[in-house]
């Protein structure tokens, strides 16, 4: 374990940083692990050798299962409020992360772990994942994105079955109703995620900061009155030193060599 990063491992291959949750038994997260993983991201935010972002959970059986529900078994409403400020603000930097960011989710992925799969870009689960935000089943309800994210995911509905009736979705079903892009075998989630990484880092790395900010906006705002930030962000790009590599190098018939810059 990490102690500038609680709970979390970092390993950096080439220009991705693989991040494995690691807070035994269920990699439950805690008010340290969470301040770190928001420090995590800043930090790889800061390193512009570092393009992609995957994590995963150790061992087999769990990518996360959320929030140690002892933390609010005394009805400390000082303790909810800290615990879901520093759910928020880690899960809003992962999902402002600059570059690519997919869970590559191996096991049970449920409450603030789902959460935490669903500020990512992109979503793999092995075929024995299990995912749900079953808040409401013991009083509460999710508070780091999930009544967001999940519903833009997947629409209302889908997103008042697993919420408001706690339906648990297996792999197949998060495939089908589009929570997880892709479904591997058991062992296989981290493999497949450092493949995509691989065909992110033949992009420009400047141009997928600048498309994942318009793609992302679609959020807040309809398609229409974000055309025009889409031509400002396409000019914008001739400021950079991979707009000319990326022009140059097909031209030259040869690979671009990007400087994040």
């Amino acid at each position: 374990m990490n102690p500038t990063y609680p709970g979390l491992e970092l390993e950096k291959r080439g220009h991705t940083a693989i991040v494995t949750l690691d807070h035994p038994p269920a990699h439950t997260w805690t008010e340290a692990s969470l301040a770190g993983l928001e420090q995590l991201v800043q930090d790889l935010e800061n390193d512009r050798d570092i393009y992609c972002l995957v994590l995963t959970g150790a061992g087999e059986k769990f990518f996360s299962a959320g929030a140690d529900l002892k933390l609010f078994e005394s009805g400390n409403k000082e303790v909810a409020r800290r615990m879901a400020t520093r759910f928020g603000a880690a899960f809003e930097r992962l999902a402002g992360f600059r570059g690519l960011s997919i869970a590559a989710i191996n096991g049970y992925a449920m409450g603030g772990g789902l959460e935490c799969a669903l500020a990512c870009d992109l979503r793999i689960a092995e075929e024995h994942a299990v995912l749900a935000l079953p808040e409401a089943t013991v009083g509460l309800l999710p508070c780091a994105g999930g009544t967001q994210w999940l519903a833009w995911l997947v629409g209302e509905g889908w997103a008042k079955r697993m919420i408001l009736c706690g339906e648990r979705a297996n792999a197949e079903t998060a495939l089908r109703i589009g929570l997880v892009e892709e479904v591997v075998g058991r062992g296989q989630a981290l493999e497949r995620a450092l493949q995509w990484c691989a065909n992110a880092e033949k992009q420009s790395p400047t141009s997928v900061t600048a498309c994942k900010r318009l793609i992302q906006g679609a959020r807040q705002a309809a398609p229409l009155t974000r055309l025009p930030e889409e031509r400002d962000a396409f000019v914008a790009l001739f400021d950079t030193q991979d707009q000319r590599e990326g022009v140059g190098a097909f031209l030259a018939k040869r690979p671009p060599v990007w400087h994040n810059a």
